[in-house]
């Protein structure tokens, strides 16, 4: 047998904080920013993977003495890696952070009342 209980002083509707434009601007941005770019890596990745399997002439190449073709994309994938994450970071804290605050800021402050 199920009770029913009074709604505690400042409880939070998350539904209602997640349907809000500030929270459904936020999700905008980073789906936005997140999508593309994932799209665009594993096009790059699969891009090296089908190379290395079908072109095995042209990934042979040599380009600087040891150094061939395949090498050097493979290299880059590591490259890519790294300034995506950078960039993810430095468009996390100078366009989510500053929003994803203001939102946690309200539901402070509304929790407090």
């Amino acid at each position: 047998m199920s009770e029913s209980r009074p709604a505690r002083t400042g409880a939070i509707d998350y539904i209602a904080v997640e349907e809000s434009p500030p929270f459904v601007e936020l999700k905008r941005r980073h789906r936005s920013f997140v999508f593309p770019l994932a799209v665009a890596f594993l096009v790059w990745y699969f891009a090296y993977v089908l190379l290395s399997t079908f072109a095995t002439e042209f990934m042979s190449q040599p380009v600087w003495g040891l150094i061939n073709v395949g090498l050097l994309l493979g290299l880059g994938q590591f490259v890519t890696t790294f300034a995506i994450t950078a960039w993810y970071v430095w468009y996390a804290n100078h366009k989510l952070d500053p929003r994803s605050s203001e939102i946690r800021e309200a539901l402070e402050k509304e929790a407090g009342e």
